[in-house]
């Protein structure tokens, strides 16, 4: 018999290219992959779940709009300082590889929710090093 409780582990396909994974929470206290994502979207903007890839491809879209529409002014009022505090960092999502060095994106310091003075290449604070 399959178990089929809210908490438990489930193999589902991906709405968006149909790969099989893994999918929920665990009774032992475990939580799904997706819960280590920003909460970003309204839910009635999800169909259903996707796989971790995919998931990351949409998630990394809708992070990336919402920094177009930010200023240097308004990105001290944005609304990822004030989204719950992680220690994980998610590729493409904080930051991408480039010749084995991490660079971090604008939403990384933008979770920060000021600048650090280092003059990095995607500061949404308009801070650059002379």
């Amino acid at each position: 018999m399959t178990d089929t409780s809210p908490n438990a582990i489930r193999i589902k396909n991906c709405s968006t290219c149909g790969t099989p994974f893994q999918c929920g929470d665990t009774l032992e206290g475990s939580t799904c992959w997706c819960n280590n994502f920003p909460p970003i979207f309204p839910p009635s903007e999800i169909v259903d779940c996707t796989c971790s890839s995919c998931f990351t491809t949409v998630c990394s879209t809708k992070i990336d709009e919402y920094v177009a529409t930010l200023s240097y002014e308004t990105a001290t009022d944005n609304k990822a300082k004030d989204l719950p505090k992680t220690t994980s960092l998610i590729e493409e999502i904080d930051y991408y590889l480039e010749n084995g060095n991490y660079v971090f994106k604008a939403w990384f310091h933008l979770k920060r929710g000021h600048c650090c003075t280092n003059g990095c290449r995607h500061c949404p604070y308009g801070f650059k090093k002379i």
